[in-house]
């Protein structure tokens, strides 16, 4: 007789494996934490759009579909409604700014988290996987600095999930999962989750989201920086109004004239310093200046006048026979601002548009800050887009956005009215001749290479 080999490893799960298994999910229940669990149910479903409050939107698409494929991410994630509970171990660290390197780093802020796989398998339904958002009741911050009532929760995602090296048995059989995990921020994959109540015994109180997201303090921040910004450096450029050359003789001396026995410097017909992005829209020395469309007359030797008909505005000096340029007002807000001539507002923003297929055109004279004027254009108008240019300046509008931007004044001639765009009125730039155009079509400034390529006949 022979006796049977020995051998702790089986071809199947067996009695052996099934005692482990329940030892080990012991020791979670007995030295684990809790750990509630939202499970994802999967991308939107895109036919779920149209939910109402009657019928909530809980439908999704299967959890391992992938919404966007070009990007391979779920931006649109459902959750389930139901928290599930199980346990959990991991090694508590602390969180400590890494200063060693250019700029502030954090350091350990990704948990390993150790749970038992068949005990979540049978809790959640299917295994564990990423898009999954843990939250660890144990971490509440109740002395949180500020007025909430309510204690701070923390929540984790699941990045990645694998058998962890120490869940494996003498049976060769694997237990455990190992879990990495990030914690969540104000994003659209978690709108879901911070969209709930802080309070669950308080449905119209605080969200999450206000009790956890930094949204609101990181613009506060923001716009402090932006206001401060602007008070130190409002314009691009440099600014060397404070600064003047005098007048000098043939000989070198400076000149100065007698004023009831005072003597008076004279003004300095330009700046003392020339260079990139100096000039700006007020008088190189400080005087003060008239501003029109034409130069008036009776002006005396030293006026300063800003054309304001120029784009960029220009001044002018008269010298007593004629008037001489003296600077353009190239010097621009460094706020990006739709209301200045650079490609920061309009290419970088992609904010223009290139028009073409003209319906009809007419030319009215109008002042600066108008918000309505009467065309010569017949009404009705079949166009779809009516543009404003003045030179280079266009202000273009769709008019099926803005019902009340073209109106007829009674006697069957078109009246525009300039819309209410962002909660602010559009009015008139510059005085001057502007066109009015009528258009039935128009093209993004800044387009993809493929649509550029692309043959008219395929759109």
């Amino acid at each position: 007789m022979y006796m049977p080999r020995l051998s702790l490893y089986k071809p199947e799960k067996g009695k052996d494996y099934e005692f482990l298994d329940r030892q080990i999910t012991e020791m979670f229940t007995i030295g684990g934490t809790d750990i509630n669990v939202h499970k994802y149910l999967g991308p939107e479903n895109p036919d779920e759009a149209d939910a109402t409050a009657d019928r909530p939107r809980y439908d999704a698409v299967k959890e391992t579909n992938i919404q966007d494929l070009l990007f391979l991410e779920n931006r649109d994630r459902k959750y389930d409604p139901n928290i599930y509970t199980m346990r959990g171990i991991y090694n508590v660290q602390d969180v400590d700014f890494n200063l060693s390197q250019f700029g502030m780093f954090l350091d350990n802020d990704t948990l390993f988290m150790t749970i038992p796989i068949n005990s979540s398998v049978k809790t959640l339904g299917r295994k564990i996987m990423s898009g999954d958002v843990l939250e660890l009741p144990h971490q509440k911050d109740e002395y949180a600095l500020n007025d909430y009532k309510v204690a701070l929760k923390r929540f984790y995602v699941v990045e990645d999930v694998n058998r962890a090296s120490e869940g494996f048995s003498p049976t060769w059989y694997p237990h455990l999962y190992r879990l990495k995990l990030k914690q969540i921020v104000d994003s659209q994959e978690f709108k879901e989750i911070l969209d709930l109540p802080a309070d669950a015994d308080n449905d119209n109180g605080d969200t999450l989201r206000d009790m956890l997201s930094t949204y609101e303090r990181e613009m506060q921040i923001n716009d402090a920086v932006l206001e401060q910004a602007e008070a130190d450096a409002g314009k691009s450029g440099y600014d060397v109004g404070h600064y003047y050359t005098l007048n000098t003789d043939t000989q070198g001396n400076v000149e100065v004239e007698k004023v009831g026995g005072e003597t008076v410097t004279t003004h300095p017909p330009k700046p003392g310093y020339d260079g990139y992005l100096l000039g700006d829209d007020g008088a190189p020395n400080g005087e003060s200046f008239g501003h029109g469309i034409q130069f008036p007359t009776g002006a005396n030797p030293g006026d300063y006048f800003l054309r304001t008909d120029f784009l960029p505005k220009r001044m002018f000096r008269y010298d007593g026979t004629r008037w001489v340029k003296v600077q353009d007002a190239v010097r621009m807000t460094m706020t990006n601002s739709n209301d200045r001539m650079t490609q920061k507002t309009s290419f970088v923003n992609n904010t223009q548009f290139t028009y073409n297929e003209k319906v009809i055109s007419d030319f009215k004279n109008l002042y600066e800050g108008d918000t309505s004027f009467s065309t010569d254009i017949d009404y009705p108008i079949t166009g779809l887009y009516l543009v404003l240019k003045y030179k280079v300046v266009e202000d273009g509008f769709a008019i099926a956005d803005y019902p009340d931007l073209i109106t007829d004044n009674g006697s069957g001639k078109a009246v525009v009215n300039l819309p209410v765009v962002n909660g602010v009125q559009t009015s008139v730039k510059y005085t001057g001749q502007w066109e009015v155009i009528v258009y039935n079509n128009r093209e993004a400034q800044r387009q993809s290479l493929s649509t550029v390529l692309r043959p008219k006949a395929d759109l």
